[in-house]
């Protein structure tokens, strides 16, 4: 069912949507886009907070994501089974479940909105096409992008909670 649905996406690909999906997928690659952001967050001092919780979600996210969850369930990719499909990007090396780019984003996403919720919902938009690039590309099945999303937002709501009771946070500093 899962692949039905990454076929089917194949014919949306127009020259042009697969330049945009291969930027907006890159935008993601090793987190490095939200991991500037959470340092640049961190250094602000009035976004400070922010951005400590940010790289510190980002960190358990990537522990557990992708030295845990990925080597346990060691799921293959999605270009792996359907060998006919041309990937448009180098191939990844880690396996697919769950996905990186959508752990990384989604942590990110969520810890900004927990501070502040209209950048917070600019970050959701782009987390969510950072992670449908990832299918439209290829590269995850839907249930690798959904777990990412799960895992990201959890991983940023314990860290918000955890920083918040170590009084490192108060919790009515949304904006």
């Amino acid at each position: 069912m899962e692949l039905n649905f990454l076929y089917a996406l194949q014919e949306w690909h127009t020259p042009i949507l697969d330049k945009i999906m291969i930027f907006i997928t890159t935008l993601g690659n090793g987190g490095i886009f939200w991991i500037c952001l959470g340092l640049a967050l961190a250094v602000i001092p009035k976004t400070r907070k922010c951005g400590i919780c940010m790289l510190l979600s980002m960190a358990l996210t990537f522990i557990l994501g992708n030295l845990v969850i990925k080597n346990i369930v060691a799921r293959p990719r999605p270009f792996t089974i359907a060998t006919e499909i041309a990937l448009k990007i180098p191939q990844p090396g880690e396996y697919s479940f769950p996905s990186g780019h959508t752990m990384n984003s989604f942590t990110a996403a969520a810890t900004v909105f927990l501070f502040y919720k209209k950048p917070g919902i600019a970050a959701f938009v782009l987390a969510a096409l950072i992670a449908f690039s990832r299918m439209y590309l290829f590269v995850h099945y839907p249930t690798d992008i959904l777990a990412g999303m799960v895992l990201g937002i959890v991983d940023a709501l314990l860290i918000f909670r955890l920083t918040s009771k170590r009084g490192c946070v108060k919790l009515n500093s949304n904006k």
